[in-house]
């Protein structure tokens, strides 16, 4: 997401923009050296539903997420999925709670770490749908993922971009997608909230600046942002992605921000969640 808008500004503003990994403790790392940046819009931060999260996950953080950055606009929505090893004897969301509580505490849910976005899409549905599944964290979703096809794993609340091909490869088995509406390129899948009304999960990703950027800084960054999530090419890829583009003002990305620091905050302090 960065890369793909990123080389859109570049273009459009005519200044280079270089994307820089800053990985670690959850993106905390990343956060605070954006947060410790001179608000001059030359230092801007790659956001995403995790740090709405951490903000009830992690008791010490060196800054307030909602008071510290400024947001400055959406980018995209990825739509996650619920999927089983083809072992599993289930096709369907109420099979699997039927399963799952004939079976508590035996199924097994992988995720890419102790508060990662499949962790917890996976921890509402478990306190919505009142099932017992054990959560087992790896190191990243990568080997979360690879462990779920060799059958290591029963479930894993899944990004469809990343899994897509053993959905249609027969490897795994996709029984709904996490959003309000289904997603576009698994439309025979329904959504989770058609079996757990109210229900919905959805990483997404946007733009924010250091506290204090000047306004006109960070209207001319969400423009160029809006402008590149109307081009054709860049909606096609977000497609390829399984994502849906983000589009809006500052303030209606930092109401998202606000309402989802909320959400996860309540999910959090449910599941007792607690970083390692």
């Amino acid at each position: 997401m960065a890369r793909l808008i990123g080389q859109w500004l570049s273009q459009r503003l005519g200044q280079q923009f270089v994307v820089e990994n800053r990985p670690g403790a959850a993106t905390n790392l990343a956060t605070e050296a954006v947060v410790n940046a001179p608000p001059d819009g030359y230092t801007l931060l790659l956001a995403s539903l995790p740090n709405a999260s951490n903000a009830a996950l992690y008791e010490n953080l060196k800054f307030n997420f909602i008071d510290d950055i400024a947001p400055v606009a959406g980018i995209a929505r990825d739509a996650f999925a619920i999927e089983v090893h083809p072992s599993v004897p289930v096709k369907t969301v109420p099979e699997f709670i039927a399963h799952a509580k004939a079976n508590p505490g035996k199924i097994n849910m992988a995720s890419g770490g102790i508060g990662a976005g499949n962790h917890i899409a996976g921890e509402l549905f478990k306190m919505m749908a009142e099932v017992n599944l054990v959560h087992v964290p790896y190191r990243g979703a990568g080997p979360a993922l690879i462990d779920l096809l060799a059958g290591q794993v029963q479930v894993m609340f899944a990004s469809i971009s990343s899994s897509i091909e053993y959905v249609r490869a027969g490897k795994l088995r996709a029984l709904a997608a996490t959003t309000s509406t289904r997603s576009p390129v698994l439309p025979d899948i329904p959504t989770v909230s058609e079996f757990v009304p109210g229900y919905e999960f959805s990483f997404w990703t946007g733009i924010g600046a250091p506290r204090n950027t000047p306004i006109e800084i960070v209207d001319k960054l969400n423009q160029g942002i809006n402008a590149a999530l109307a081009d054709p090419n860049t909606e096609a890829r977000l497609a390829e992605l399984g994502s849906t583009a983000l589009p809006g003002s500052p303030g209606d990305f930092g109401k998202l921000i606000a309402e989802e620091t909320e959400k996860w905050g309540k999910v959090v302090k449910f599941a007792d969640i607690k970083p390692r």
